[in-house]
């Protein structure tokens, strides 16, 4: 039975671990689609709606892909001053015309509940790619999905979360889908004082129904014990004072002689990117590229299947999908 049927997800607090286990069984299903092996046509004539307010590179492109790879067409905005809010359109009117010409909708917002306002709008399928300081689900999908196909199911595992961790969309998902997920993990929030983990998320993590631990540092050594590491930037875009900002950046970093000095051996380094590669910030060096230990590309990779999944069992096609399937008839490469 598919839950997801006709369903939004605009945050991680709507759904619960049997359906994210949907959509990694079905993502997994996605994976010969996706990497091109491939080819379907199971969506051809439906419309997906890219409502991106914010810039983004991997996000919009990748849902757009994701929609492409099944079959269907995609309508892009980008950024504001290409549509009618320029001109005092609302946020509802826009959502309420565009959910009339498309099958389902994706947005991404600067204001926080933005997703929801849009999904109350419509009678089409709503999927968050990121509103505001609050959530980025498919984001925080495709991480656990990433960790499960390296580590397997991380229940009992140290993960430690580094960086801005109080405007990060990413981390406050990351965070509730573990939580919700798996049994006794130990969090380890390391930020600099100021952009902690909001209170909302820890209040999310602790009524998760699992036991789960908590603990608050400010230094990088803390990565020491563990199995995985989440470290993100520092979000520029969120500070109001541009000074404030400038306190904070570049203050936690990894690169290679961290990871080699503190890092447990096999220990998992993950970024939602972009990573920040200006002097001064460098969150994550370039001197870690095509280091096993990095899984950043792997993310990026897996938000092509973990998506189609999405799309897949919200329009409820992902039981048509094999009956559907050829093979594709272009060059692929192969990975190096």
């Amino acid at each position: 039975m598919n839950n997801l049927k006709g369903k939004d997800l605009t945050s991680i607090e709507g759904l619960d671990a049997a359906d994210a286990r949907a959509i990694f069984d079905t993502a997994k299903l996605m994976e010969p689609f996706a990497f091109r092996q491939k080819l379907t046509r199971v969506l051809e004539g439906a419309v997906l709606a890219n409502l991106f307010f914010e810039p983004s590179t991997r996000t919009r492109i990748s849902f757009g892909t994701a929609f492409n790879r099944l079959g269907g067409e995609v309508r892009d905005t980008s950024g504001t001053e290409t549509t009618s809010i320029t001109k005092g359109e609302s946020l509802y009117d826009t959502a309420r015309v565009v959910g009339g010409y498309a099958d389902v909708i994706t947005v991404r917002h600067p204001k926080t509940g933005a997703a929801k306002e849009v999904a109350d709008a419509v009678d089409v399928p709503v999927i968050n790619g990121g509103d505001g300081v609050g959530e980025h689900p498919t984001q925080a999908l495709l991480d656990v999905y990433t960790i499960e196909a390296r580590l397997g199911k991380p229940n009992g595992k140290t993960i430690a979360i580094v960086g801005d961790l109080k405007f990060a969309r990413v981390i406050h998902s990351f965070a509730r889908l573990l939580s919700k997920m798996y049994q006794g993990i130990n969090f380890k929030f390391i930020a600099p004082n100021g952009l902690q983990m909001p209170e909302n998320v820890r209040e999310s993590i602790r009524t998760s129904g699992s036991q789960h631990t908590m603990t608050d540092h400010d230094s990088i050594n803390a990565i020491s014990d563990a199995d995985v590491i989440y470290i993100t930037r520092t979000q520029e875009e969120r500070f109001a004072d541009p000074a404030e900002y400038e306190r904070y950046k570049g203050k936690l970093r990894i690169d290679k002689k961290t990871l080699d000095t503190l890092g447990k051996p096999g220990v998992m380094l993950l970024h939602p990117m972009p990573r920040d590669s200006r002097e001064g910030s460098n969150e994550l060096d370039h001197d870690l590229d095509g280091d096993p230990r990095l899984a950043m590309f792997n993310q990026t990779d897996n938000g092509i299947p973990v998506r189609m999944a999405i799309f897949a069992l919200v329009l409820d096609v992902a039981d048509q999908i094999e009956k559907t399937a050829r093979p594709v008839n272009w060059h692929v490469p192969k990975k190096p």
